[in-house]
């Protein structure tokens, strides 16, 4: 951890963090499958991760995976490990810093002052994992509150194919900014009420012949007249009857040696409260000795004046005695039946009480259930309806700059978002009744077709891109930190593409990383050109074990590894001549 304060510290030297940026300082990995030990400095813009196929260009972004919530596996433990370690240093200011704080209080977690988030995960090969958060224990779930605010991760295998509707709707509320608080909560209403009246219908049968038995319930349980925790009482009244000559001697003997008699401790005080009163009338100092026996003295005579009260007060009465047993007997009885506590029995009882009301006067119940849902169904709907209209227009205005950012990577497509669904009842969601679909022509002439009916991969991965850089800069703007830099890390999302599209790819990669800190793992020369920062994943063997590198590379070094992507192991002047030209072209 001392390494990745020292990182952190070096990038602020460096001017790295800026004000109101978001950003991943550090990444450090452990034992973590083939690597022993790296840590890995990135910095602001576009910083590119390539490497020869089975480096180990992935297992990065699957370690940062982890350190936002993703489930772990014991199978990443390098082999004869104890166990795995993954930590991060994100940098935060300005408003997500406020919003990254405001997590951490929720979860009891200090914040670090300098705005910094200090992220570690524990993978042992026993299975067994742990989890700290700026050095001080913290769970998965702290991790999943977190990673909306740190860093989104857009993966090599996502696609559509595998969102659901609410996948598909939440990627528009995300462009839109739809606050679904205030839905979310009518539909828990409604749908309460609803419960509450289709139960009451399915169980109307059964309410009336349990109804017999509801009534003995009661009776037996309002006759008994309870009160809470009155057995706890009785308990302790029934060890003072059945002991009352013990505890009548005990409290008499203590009178007696408290108050009562020339050699009880009152008698004794006072006759030292007079030799000191002697002694003050020579010797001022003694006053305040004086003073103390008194109040002794009086605090004693105040403890045996109430034990002499309480002796009094005592009788030993057989009969009041069975008097007690037989109620706590009856008290053990109804716990028994409709407990196991006191107070549970209460509530049984009132329970009953409500129950018996409900089938006695099941059509006025009916009747104000049904006044209760139509409230409830038209406050849901008032909301739904706001948040529907917010969709489509939302959707109009995204469907045209996803199709803007498609035709800039080499496509010509048509791109058009579907809001459908109605407001009956039985559309309704926590989410709305909207249902959102992607469609796409990605030739001219072609009808528009579902997103994930896309033949092409690389025709996917473009639009992924797309339509990922279309919501993120959107959202930007309904965000309150719209200023403030996020961490987008894209693995070979580039995958399936090559030439004219590659280039436009890499084109809005930079752009989009103008505005955030953008990881990308890339196997393409064509985007590789395009880096801020240029790190060259290894893949060595070392003393009979695998070892996986990862440094940053410029000058000749990123010359020859973008040689290396277009020509193969063998560098010729050639290849080394055209991947000079084409970082010159894309600085």
């Amino acid at each position: 951890m001392a390494g990745l304060a020292r990182a952190f510290s070096c990038y602020a030297a460096l001017n790295f963090c800026f004000p109101g940026t978001q950003v991943l300082v550090e990444l450090r990995l452990e034992n973590y499958a083939v690597i022993d030990n790296v840590a890995v400095e990135f910095a602001t813009g576009l910083n590119l991760l390539t490497g020869e196929t089975g480096a180990g260009k992935s297992i990065l972004i699957d370690a940062l995976a982890l350190l936002l919530g993703e489930k772990a596996s014991s199978n990443v433990v390098r082999i004869g490990a104890e166990k795995a370690v993954v930590s991060a240093v994100f940098e935060a200011e300005a408003e997500r810093a406020k919003a990254v704080a405001a997590v951490l209080e929720q979860n009891g977690i200090d914040a670090d002052d300098d705005g910094s988030v200090i992220l570690r995960r524990e993978i042992a090969a026993g299975g067994k994992g742990r989890v700290f958060v700026n050095n001080q224990p913290a769970t998965v779930a702290v991790l999943k509150q977190l990673a909306p605010h740190l860093a989104n991760i857009h993966a090599q295998n996502e696609s559509l194919l595998s969102f659901d509707a609410d996948a598909r709707l939440s990627l528009l509320d995300s462009y839109a900014g739809t606050q679904l608080e205030a839905l979310q909560e009518a539909f828990s209403a409604w749908k309460a009420v609803a419960s509450r009246i289709e139960d009451f219908q399915r169980d109307e049968q059964d309410r009336v012949r349990l109804l017999d038995l509801w009534n003995f319930q009661k009776r037996e349980i309002e006759e008994a007249r309870l009160k809470p925790e009155e057995d706890q009482q009785l308990e302790t009244e029934k060890r003072v009857l059945a002991n009352a000559e013990k505890i009548y001697s005990a409290a008499m003997q203590a009178f007696d040696l408290l108050y009562e008699g020339d050699a009880s401790t009152s008698a004794k005080l006072r006759a030292a409260q007079k030799h000191v009163e002697e002694l003050a009338r020579f010797e001022p100092k003694f006053q305040e000795a004086l003073a103390a026996l008194d109040a002794a003295r009086i605090s004693i005579e105040d403890v045996g004046a109430n034990l002499r009260d309480y002796a009094g007060g005592i009788e030993a009465s057989p009969e009041h005695l069975s008097e007690v047993e037989d109620r706590l007997a009856l008290l053990d009885r109804l716990k028994r039946k409709y407990g196991p506590t006191l107070a549970e029995v209460i509530r049984l009882g009132e329970e009953v009480s409500r129950k018996i009301s409900e089938t006695e006067n099941k059509d006025e119940v009916l009747k104000r259930l049904q006044v209760d849902l139509a409230h409830a169904a038209e406050s849901y709907l008032q909301v739904a309806h706001a948040i529907s209209k917010k969709r489509y227009a939302a959707a109009r205005k995204l469907e045209k700059l996803v199709e803007t950012e498609v035709n800039q990577l080499a496509m010509k497509s048509s791109f058009h978002i579907e809001v459908s669904g109605t407001d009956d009842p039985v559309n309704w969601r926590p989410s709305g009744f909207d249902e959102a679909g992607y469609l796409i022509s990605t030739n001219p002439g072609e009808p528009p077709r579902p997103l994930e009916q896309i033949a092409s991969g690389g025709e996917l991965s473009r639009v992924m891109l797309a339509l990922k850089a279309s919501i993120e800069a959107g959202s930007g703007k309904t965000r309150k930190d719209s200023s403030a830099q996020r961490t987008l890390v894209f693995d070979e999302i580039d995958i399936g593409i090559g030439g004219r599209a590659a280039e436009a790819v890499g084109k809005k990669l930079k752009a989009l990383a103008r505005a955030n800190q953008v990881l990308c793992v890339t196997h393409l020369p064509q985007i590789a050109t395009f880096a801020d920062h240029h790190y060259v994943i290894e893949k060595k063997e070392s003393a009979g074990r695998t070892r996986t590198s990862v440094r940053m590379i410029t000058g000749e070094e990123r010359t020859e590894e973008v040689a290396r992507m277009l020509s193969g192991a063998k560098l010729t002047e050639t290849s080394l001549k055209h991947a000079e030209q084409m970082i010159k072209a894309n600085a």
